[in-house]
């Protein structure tokens, strides 16, 4: 007998909000469902909710004993230690609800503290000292997304400035928008990063021009199931992106302008300014707006 015949069920009713991230407008940036007073609820009702909204990503808030509040981040697949575009989305929430009004605000994540600043419609986050970790084949990389090795400019890099990427630069935006995922290529790129078989580690691609005249920076990110096939902005992998740029001396701005998503008509930027010198980068801020454009409730179990 199943537990839906037996009613061992609880639900609760949850308050939500569905904000797009790196975006002042309805459509644009990357949406990310909030939950408020959720973060008890287990992975397997966390996870399944993500899938059932077909977002990237959703977070899952709760009271906490070190910082203002506790934010819990989940894929499709599994919870994550911290994201982006969901640290955005959650404070633009609890902004609009008027639980938090401008200054500073800690987040417990996975991750650590993270410090966010609200400065009118800006919210900018303090991500976590850069770690730089190993340098793949680039061949291994190429192949990963399906393009020539010599698209590839320099080493790609795993770096993580909360959340673990591979950063990889393209020589221009045709390589760019050609890149197509790879899986069986992705699986063994991922077992050279040291991936444990569900986070594959999908290289996060960067040109050193804009979509815009105003970006300084355009990127991609596109994913292996059972999360949609691209990303239309990725704050944590921008960070990560950032810090591998001053590192390897491609980007003599203290402070830039990263753009994604155009191309999946949903356009994204972040400023993007480092903590300390480019060869001992303490930390990397990123900022950017997020829209409320739906807010309601939603029934959830306690358990599956």
């Amino acid at each position: 007998m199943s537990q839906f015949e037996t009613g061992r069920f609880e639900t609760g009713r949850f308050e939500f909000d569905w904000v797009d991230a790196f975006s002042d407008r309805a459509f644009g940036g990357n949406g990310c469902a909030v939950v408020h007073a959720a973060a008890h609820l287990p992975e397997a009702v966390c996870t399944a909710y993500v899938r059932e909204t077909s977002l990237v990503e959703c977070t899952f808030t709760g009271p906490s004993d070190i910082a203002d509040i506790k934010v819990r981040y989940f894929l499709a697949s599994r919870e994550i230690p911290f994201a982006g575009h969901p640290t955005i989305a959650t404070v633009a929430a609890m902004r609009d609800r008027g639980l938090i009004g401008e200054g500073e605000v800690v987040l417990e994540t996975g991750a650590g503290l993270v410090p966010v600043t609200i400065d009118g419609d800006l919210i900018e986050m303090t991500q976590v000292q850069p770690v730089f970790g190993i340098c793949p084949d680039p061949g291994l990389v190429a192949a990963a997304v399906s393009l020539p090795v010599e698209a590839i400019v320099g080493a790609p890099q795993k770096v993580s400035t909360g959340l673990p990427f591979c950063i990889t630069v393209l020589r221009d935006q045709a390589a760019l928008k050609a890149a197509r995922l790879d899986l069986t290529a992705l699986a063994k790129l991922g077992q050279a990063l040291g991936a444990d078989g569900i986070d594959m580690m999908e290289p996060f691609l960067v040109t050193l021009n804009g979509a815009t005249e105003a970006g300084d920076t355009y990127a991609r990110l596109l994913m292996a199931p059972p999360s949609p096939p691209e990303d239309p902005f990725t704050g944590s992998a921008t960070g990560a992106m950032a810090a591998y740029l001053w590192r390897h001396g491609l980007m003599s701005k203290d402070s830039f302008v990263a753009e994604q998503g155009h191309g999946l008509g949903r356009p994204g930027k972040a400023r993007v300014t480092r903590i300390g010198s480019a060869d001992d980068l303490q930390g990397v801020k990123v900022a950017g707006k997020g829209f409320v454009l739906m807010r309601g409730s939603v029934d959830l179990p306690d358990q599956l």
